[in-house]
């Protein structure tokens, strides 16, 4: 994206107050009220050419929920960010964002369009819905569409503008409706006003003209193929403040990767891989939990090679209550198939598994068969608190549990690991540990390095660390899924699903103190946001074949 492009928004709000300006009559004097409910009326206006749209709801109340978040360090660092923006906005332009602009904006839609070359644009066959190829240069469009819900006051913000002496502009007509070109400070925008409701944006002069002949009749970004149904159901999520969304989603990144010179070209095999997605639309809402993202993607089920299963969840409770960080699911074995069978198409990829094949048969172990064959249940891989033996100054270890039918195959497969490191200057011991019998590794005059036992008769679990073992291995205390940091960050995510990610940002946040140094301390301004939050928590599952959704909170701690 050029400079010129990245700091449009400024001289192009000049330029639309100027046309504002210019109106002697309203027909009505509020517009969009700029709620999640404008997008569909916004994107009537946004060609059909688009690849991707965004909308920005400009709502106050969809907003005012953050109001009841944050600690007072984060809540003073982000009034100072305002007030920067603010400066810097008068600064530039003599404009303040609350007085002069959220008066009357009323939600925003931003566009990315195809490229197009310079030259006037052909025009549409007046017979065919679509839009007849245009030359391309190498950088997409950008067009901005912007409600208003103000007219009395985007007519005092023109006023106000109009009288800045830096700012000149000129008319051109185009279909019966003025286009304007400002130019303020060297810096060209274009901008048109349509029906006094909308006011459209853009760096360059063709987007312009392609919202009119959208705005006169052409097809629009609700006609294209996808887009209504996106636009429609959304991202589902309470109080939405943003959402995105993608109608195309493979042919829109290939064109993306492809305008961009600096970016190299896609091969083959990632074309194919993106084309297991149709579409996807995303969205960003803000509930009484915190800030919530979710991804909802419409997949081609003859070429998906794997499906997120729901599991029980019952791998949680074999988890201590204070757990930093954990990544559960089911089926580790279906992902590697499905793996090593898109790796025949990526040459580098296949040759690194045939690499630890070959080196693991050195030991008689076979990848497929011996690691991953019996890891067919529920699983979970953790981080948990460890302050004694080898990871005490570490502060953590890793605690991997296995559910499986096939626990012949994976007590052999343990048992050909420990004869492995007998050869190193490592015991391998037999120890109980919280009732259970346990295997050691232990480093003479450091104590254990690693663990491995049977929690039941399809559990079995390995610890990095000798406190993590005993944490894992007995039944004493709460279980995360008993504990209310998890209850909080991970108790409103969609369920059934396929598995959590979990992370208590409290106790991930000690560590990093305790790792930074007096020479390199963690910057206050980040201190003060990681503080702020309470945790995130993250779910992902596939209703159907032809469905997949990922769901991610941010857990906010509250006032």
């Amino acid at each position: 994206m050029t400079e010129k492009k990245s700091k449009f928004l400024i001289p192009a709000l000049g330029l639309g107050a100027i046309v504002l300006g210019s109106i002697a009559a309203y027909i009505y004097l509020k517009g969009p009220s700029g709620d999640a409910s404008g997008a569909w009326e916004s994107a009537k206006i946004v060609p059909d050419e688009a690849l991707m749209a965004t909308y920005i709801t400009t709502d106050p109340q969809a907003w005012a929920k953050l109001e009841k978040f944050g600690t007072p360090e984060a809540r003073q660092l982000l009034g100072k960010g305002l007030e920067d923006f603010n400066q810097n906005m008068l600064k530039q332009g003599g404009i303040s964002y609350e007085q002069d602009l959220k008066p009357w904006v009323g939600g925003v839609m931003l566009a990315v369009l195809p490229p197009s070359s310079g030259t006037e644009a052909q025009l549409r066959a007046p017979s065919s819905p679509k839009k007849v190829s245009r030359r391309r240069t190498s950088e997409p469009n950008i067009l901005l569409v912007v409600g208003i819900k103000d007219k009395l006051a985007a007519l005092n913000f023109a006023n106000k503008l109009k009288s800045q002496k830096e700012v000149k502009s000129q008319e051109i007509e185009y279909k019966g409706e003025k286009i304007i070109e400002t130019t303020n400070k060297g810096s060209s925008t274009y901008t048109a006003v349509l029906n006094n409701t909308y006011v459209v944006f853009a760096p360059n002069q063709k987007p312009i003209e392609y919202a009119i002949d959208t705005f006169k009749g052409e097809p629009s970004f609700t006609t294209k193929e996808g887009a209504k149904d996106l636009l429609a159901k959304g991202a589902k999520l309470q109080n939405t403040v943003a959402q995105i969304y993608l109608p195309d989603y493979a042919s829109s990144i290939q064109q993306l990767v492809a305008s961009n010179p600096r970016t190299a070209q896609l091969p083959p095999q990632t074309l194919a891989q993106l084309k297991q997605v149709k579409s996807m639309v995303a969205g960003v809402g803000i509930d009484d939990a915190g800030v919530r993202m979710k991804a909802i993607a419409t997949l081609d089920p003859q070429l998906t090679k794997f499906q997120y299963k729901n599991t029980p969840g019952k791998i949680i409770s074999r988890f201590p209550g204070d757990t930093i960080a954990l990544i559960s699911g089911e089926g580790i074995n279906r992902w590697w198939s499905a793996m090593v069978e898109q790796s025949k198409d990526y040459p580098e990829f296949n040759q690194a598994v045939n690499l630890v094949r070959s080196q693991l048969q050195q030991f008689n172990i076979d990848l497929d068969k011996d690691i991953f064959s019996w890891m067919n249940g529920e699983f979970g891989i953790a981080a948990i608190p460890a302050n004694q033996g080898l990871l005490a100054e570490v502060g953590f270890g890793g605690a991997f549990v296995f559910n499986t039918s096939d626990r012949k195959t994976a007590e052999s497969t343990l048992s050909k690991l420990d004869k492995i490191v007998q050869q190193q200057p490592v015991n391998v011991a037999q120890t109980n540990v919280g009732g259970k019998n346990v295997t050691q590794w232990q480093v003479p005059g450091q104590g254990a390095l690693l663990s491995h036992g049977w929690l039941d008769s399809n559990t079995v679990f390995l610890a990095i660390g000798n406190s993590v073992a005993e944490s894992v291995a007995s039944d004493q205390g709460k279980s995360l899924d008993q504990s209310e940091n998890f209850k909080t960050i991970t108790g409103s995510l969609a369920q059934p699903n396929g598995g959590y990610f979990y992370l208590d940002m409290n106790k991930t946040l000690s560590l990093i103190n305790r790792f930074a140094t007096r020479r390199q301390p963690i910057p206050p301004e980040a201190n003060a946001i990681l503080g702020s939050i309470h945790g995130v928590g993250m779910a992902a599952n596939s209703p159907n074949k032809s469905t997949s959704e990922v769901e991610l909170l941010l857990a906010l701690k509250t006032k």
